[in-house]
């Protein structure tokens, strides 16, 4: 039996509201609970009565030093991300290229280093670290970082240039370019969607880590935004100041939204480039 197709349309809609709705659900209920009094954090109503902002004044009171912290995040997902961009382009170009024995082999390699969980490397970085005097150093976060980003990106990347014709290098070639000419001014431009996708993808892994952040810093000011927010105080030592950390959640998330939703397009264009050939 065929549906009729306003039938159709109406179950499409539905499902992918039920979709988006059970997505943002608790994006939503972190953002009242970050309007709520503090004597309201319990509340279970929809919308906070009355709404608040005292959670987001005790998120930047400076005992919190959450103001470092965000910029702290931004310097080691910035730098993890454009590091990882970099070597991953390269790579995933001559993974794509290159014929060579093995290479199946080596990009399964590459892609099972990403499954190993980040707390089987943590003590061992640490004790390399406390060894080298990196503890509580911008470097002791991203190197760690580039193990789950760098094969992320190298895989995404590898994907993407495969699906580049080789003519567009030849042709190129003919012209006068040599490889690298052919690679910077033909290939990467065409590119684009591709990188500038999987440098969001990363940027956003590099910016939610946690582990290694927590486990290679014990200074407030080298600490990233998803440490401080684990470390905010109540009013006494028995107290979880839950209205703080929900206003500290939506601070940090909101950037994130903003960039995907600015750049929805170009994500969408570098997911689904190469899909026909």
């Amino acid at each position: 039996m065929t549906l009729p197709a306003s039938l159709r349309k109406c179950l499409l809609f539905l499902g992918v509201a039920a979709v988006v709705a059970y997505c943002l659900a608790p994006f939503g209920w972190m953002l009242v609970s970050s309007l709520r009094r503090t004597s309201d954090i319990f509340d279970n109503s929809p919308l906070p009565s009355p709404p608040s902002l005292e959670n987001y004044r005790a998120v930047f009171d400076p005992s919190q030093a959450f103001t470092r912290a965000l910029l702290n995040s931004l310097v080691v997902a910035g730098v993890t991300t454009c590091l990882a961009l970099l070597v991953a382009t390269f790579t995933a170009y001559a993974m794509a290229r290159l014929e060579f024995r093995l290479k199946r082999l080596v990009l399964t390699l590459i892609i099972a280093t990403s499954m190993f969980p980040v707390v089987s490397i943590a003590v061992p970085l640490l004790k390399l670290f406390v060894g080298l005097g990196w503890i509580n150093t911008y470097q002791a976060m991203i190197v760690p970082s580039m193990s789950f980003t760098l094969p992320l990106a190298v895989w995404n990347l590898t994907a993407f240039f495969r699906q580049l014709p080789d003519e567009l290098e030849q042709a190129a070639m003919v012209d006068g370019c040599t490889r690298g000419q052919a690679f910077r001014r033909v290939i990467v431009p065409l590119a684009a969607p591709g990188l500038f996708t999987t440098a969001i993808i990363t940027f956003i892994a590099a910016w939610n880590e946690f582990l290694i952040a927590l486990s290679m810093t014990n200074k407030p000011e080298m600490q990233t935004a998803p440490v401080a927010i684990s470390k905010f105080s109540g009013a006494t030592q028995f107290e979880t100041p839950f209205g703080s950390q929900m206003a500290a959640g939506v601070l940090v998330t909101v950037p994130l939204v903003i960039v995907v939703l600015l750049f929805q397009r170009r994500i969408v264009a570098g997911l689904t480039a190469g899909a026909a050939k």
